[in-house]
């Protein structure tokens, strides 16, 4: 069951989260966000498949600049505000199995972020303004796919850990 007392996280310090596990509210900020971003990228690739580019564009630069928000909001959460070691410690998974999936997920995690910045440095550059198709069409899609198959594997793997760290009790 993902529902706890609210006194059972008052003991970890910080900001609670809003999902009832033991996570800090910049955890269920992230992970929340990550599964409400999958659905954005589908429709914004299904509007690149209809030739709406411009569209297109607006929607990657939303998921960008949202992805990099959550990132800034988790930082400041785990650094500042809240010790997720402590909230994880009640796991039956605290160490060994909710660090092996931490650093799983930093592996997508890193490379979507690695990915997802090249793919737009990319398409900035080399796509005309307003977008339309060009010669960098198929080089772009290629990384594009990786890069959403990326992120579609940083959610999975982040879901994977906060419920290891989080709600596994």
């Amino acid at each position: 069951m993902i529902v706890f007392a609210a006194a059972n996280t008052a003991a970890f310090g910080g900001l609670d989260g809003f999902l009832g596990t033991r996570a800090s509210v910049g955890m269920d900020v992230v992970l929340v966000g990550l599964w409400l971003l999958l659905p954005v990228l589908g429709w914004s690739i299904a509007l690149v498949r209809r030739g709406h580019y411009t569209a297109h564009k607006r929607l990657q630069l939303l998921i960008v600049g949202a992805l990099l928000a959550a990132i800034v909001v988790f930082e400041i959460d785990v650094r500042l505000v809240s010790d997720w070691k402590i909230r994880a410690r009640p796991s039956p998974w605290w160490p060994g199995g909710v660090l092996a999936m931490l650093g799983v997920h930093l592996v997508f995690a890193i490379s979507t972020f690695g990915l997802l910045a090249w793919v737009v440095w990319e398409a900035l550059r080399r796509f005309p303004v307003p977008p339309a198709r060009g010669a960098h069409g198929p080089r772009h899609r290629r990384f594009a796919r990786l890069a959403a198959l990326d992120l579609v594997l940083t959610a999975i793997t982040g879901t994977a850990f906060y419920w290891l760290a989080f709600v596994a009790s």
